[in-house]
């Protein structure tokens, strides 16, 4: 691991670091910031999933999340959303596709499958590299996201309860196997066979018998997206019908911006310290 920068920040360390990935074969960067509790022991840890076209640094410029994660002791570990590099297949004039579009799954499908492992890598590998590397309380992780990141905060934590200990999403595509922007991209990872999208659609996977504690999610009311791309609704009956408890915000008059995600996300922080308290 390399350390590309480090700031200091409310008493705590924001970092960016690279690795050379064996799971996506290229160099990845991520951020993590680490509070001024982590001199007195391990901290919990939070994940946070970026949305299309983002890297590590969206949610770190904009996302404004270092105060209260320092006043709260929790490390938050920023990853990238897809492979990066030269050699990595692309397709530079749609960005709902390839590289800032990784959908947070493993493709199966040619040319991407050597490369496009994010699921893999946001579950296995750099969870690793964390445990290893900074003073992590592994034992208390959380979750959350933004839009495709949301959709994959969702997922991973309905596929891995035994992991996270909370979950929440700002604006998540809770159904991406129906969604406009996100179905062709499913395709193209993961191949033609509805069939198996399922393990990676929120909605799918709570019909399919998949259960996790509780969700928050914070959806703007004035988000252009709202109707095509995301529509909490369905995860939402979705929760209902399997009596998953669910909190759903519609903020009126907010937009899919960083202006909306920094504006809820010291409410998202408090509630994952809450749950992340109890080992």
């Amino acid at each position: 691991m390399k350390t590309v920068s480090t700031a200091r920040s409310h008493g705590g360390v924001q970092g960016v670091y690279s690795h050379t990935s064996k799971t996506c074969q290229c160099d990845m960067t991520f951020a993590v910031f680490v509070p001024p509790q982590a001199a007195d022991g391990p901290c919990p840890v939070l994940w946070y999933l970026s949305g299309l076209t983002c890297t590590h640094a969206n949610v770190m410029d904009k996302g404004e999340y270092r105060r209260m994660a320092a006043e709260l002791g929790m490390i938050v570990v920023c990853p990238d959303t897809s492979p990066r590099g030269g050699d990595v297949p692309d397709e530079a004039d749609n960005w709902q596709f390839g590289k800032g579009a990784g959908f947070y799954v493993d493709a199966t499908q040619e040319p991407f499958a050597k490369n496009y492992r994010m699921y893999s890598y946001i579950t296995e590998e750099l969870p690793a590299l964390i445990a290893e590397k900074f003073p992590a309380d592994m034992d208390r992780q959380g979750i959350f996201g933004h839009s495709m990141g949301g959709h994959g905060a969702l997922t991973i934590a309905l596929k891995n309860p035994d992991r996270f200990k909370s979950c929440s999403a700002f604006a998540p595509i809770v159904e991406p196997s129906t969604a406009g922007w996100s179905k062709p991209a499913l395709e193209k990872y993961l191949g033609a066979d509805e069939a198996t999208w399922r393990g990676h659609d929120a909605c799918a996977l709570v019909a399919d018998g998949a259960r996790f504690p509780e969700f928050l999610i914070d959806q703007g009311a004035a988000d252009g997206f709202l109707d095509e791309g995301l529509r909490p609704w369905l995860f939402e009956a979705a929760c209902e019908k399997a009596g998953i408890p669910l909190t759903l915000n519609m903020r009126e008059g907010y937009d899919h911006s960083y202006f909306f995600i920094s504006t809820f996300m010291d409410d998202h922080l408090v509630w994952h310290a809450k749950r992340l308290a109890a080992r």
